[in-house]
């Protein structure tokens, strides 16, 4: 244990500072430790941050990661109604919208001749779609730009496309491999707690169903993330309940790339301001985040090391910030990001990739660009070497480039209508 540790831990609460110095022997915490973790206030919380970038510094190093890629939510349409989500419209909605095939490739090719690595593919649960309409969009994007890879397509989505087809998760999510899909983003987790799920999201995939998909697809050689969703109507002991599933599924399969903490973004979210559900918070506090993330470095650091701060909920400052409390990947530039932003986000689609190694060397850390798994792309070591001018750096609008959401909803283009998409040749 450093020196510094040792003072910080020195004026620590005898319970918190027990949890801290067993984590630093590498004890494994239990979900009566997350939730008193959750309890630091002040010094506490200080000394909890330090731990967790004292952990971070021996899982990881002092490396932060960040991927190049794009987002291409290829439609908002969507049969569900989740009560946390501003982005989804219904099949009335003037403004729902729903991208062809050539459209969906012009903007994976344009994100590759950018310098991106990875396709991010989410969407609504459209009536437009077919099960083979997943697979399709997995070979139209490879036909684009074949060395991508392809993340993509949520559990829930995984369930939607099976079901459509009649298969088993196994045998559907072997058919989107072959056509080219790399690993699934571990979203439509939210919390994974059946209780809290009929309230927020009530006719969602069930917390058997997605863990279901998951480990069907770890067994398949398919990597997945791992998500959390908090701030809205959960407990810590919600949310420590939640880390530890993952934890689980973790040492099972092994397929877990990292843990990317969401904080629930209220301002447009029906959860929040139109509904009548008692106890709906504004999402979390900043010391809430903080809590959260070095809690998550102590608990799940041994299994899942590379946790993720997203700079899209959190702002680039509160991920900075985060560097110091656990956190050793700053995300991908995104290019498009609408989720979010529908609910209120005001952080931006894009974030270049020179912006995010300035960040990253100002937190006395060194940036090194990543691929979807953690691949090594290239490691910016020294600060004194000249950074390649990439596209990306030099885009000033982002929305006159890539377009906005609110641009995508008007466009009379892509208007939604009821037909399915196209099928590559």
């Amino acid at each position: 244990m450093t020196t510094v540790l040792e003072t910080c831990l020195q004026g620590v609460s005898p319970n918190l500072r027990a949890i801290l110095e067993r984590s630093l022997d590498g004890q494994e915490l239990c979900i009566d430790d997350g939730v008193a973790l959750n309890e630091a206030r002040g010094a506490d919380l200080h000394a909890l941050c330090l731990v967790a970038d004292e952990l971070r510094r021996q899982q990881v190093g002092d490396h932060v990661t960040y991927v190049v890629n794009r987002n291409v939510n290829f439609t908002n349409v969507c049969i569900k109604n989740c009560k946390f989500c501003a982005f989804a419209r219904t099949v009335r909605s003037e403004q729902g919208y729903f991208l062809p095939h050539e459209e969906v490739a012009r903007r994976v090719q344009q994100a590759w001749e950018m310098g991106a690595t990875e396709v991010c593919l989410q969407a609504g649960l459209s009536p437009n779609l077919t099960g083979q309409s997943y697979i399709d969009l997995c070979r139209t994007v490879k036909k684009a730009a074949p060395e991508i890879h392809i993340h993509a397509f949520s559990p829930e989505e995984v369930k939607f496309g099976a079901s459509l087809e009649r298969v088993s998760y196994g045998e559907y999510l072997a058919k989107l491999k072959e056509a080219g899909l790399g690993s699934l983003p571990g979203t439509s987790a939210e919390i994974l707690d059946d209780r809290l799920r009929k309230i927020i999201s009530p006719t969602r995939i069930t917390t058997a169903e997605w863990m279901e998909v998951i480990t069907a697809a770890h067994r398949l050689g398919i990597p997945t993330t791992s998500t959390l969703m908090f701030g809205h109507v959960e407990s810590v002991r919600d949310r420590m309940r939640h880390m530890d599933l993952l934890r689980r599924v973790q040492r099972e399969t092994g397929g877990f790339t990292e843990f990317v903490p969401l904080s629930f973004v209220h301002e447009e979210a029906p959860l929040f301001a139109k509904s009548d559900v008692p106890g709906v918070r504004p999402g979390p506090t900043g010391d809430d985040v903080l809590r959260l993330y070095a809690t998550a470095r102590l608990m799940l650091g041994r299994d899942i090391p590379n946790l993720q701060a997203s700079w899209v909920k959190e702002g680039l400052r509160t991920s900075q910030l985060l560097l110091s409390s656990g956190v050793n990947d700053l995300g991908g530039t995104l290019m498009n990001e609408s989720i979010s932003t529908a609910a209120g986000a005001r952080h931006g689609q894009l974030m270049t990739p020179a912006t995010l190694r300035r960040v990253i060397r100002d937190a006395g850390r060194v940036p090194v660009q990543r691929n979807t798994v953690y691949g090594v792309i290239h490691e910016f070591g020294d600060t004194s070497d000249q950074d390649p001018v990439e596209a990306l750096d030099t885009i000033q609008d982002p929305d006159a480039v890539f377009g906005s959401y609110d641009a995508l909803t008007r466009d009379a283009r892509f208007h939604y209508e009821p037909r399915g998409l196209r099928v590559v040749s």
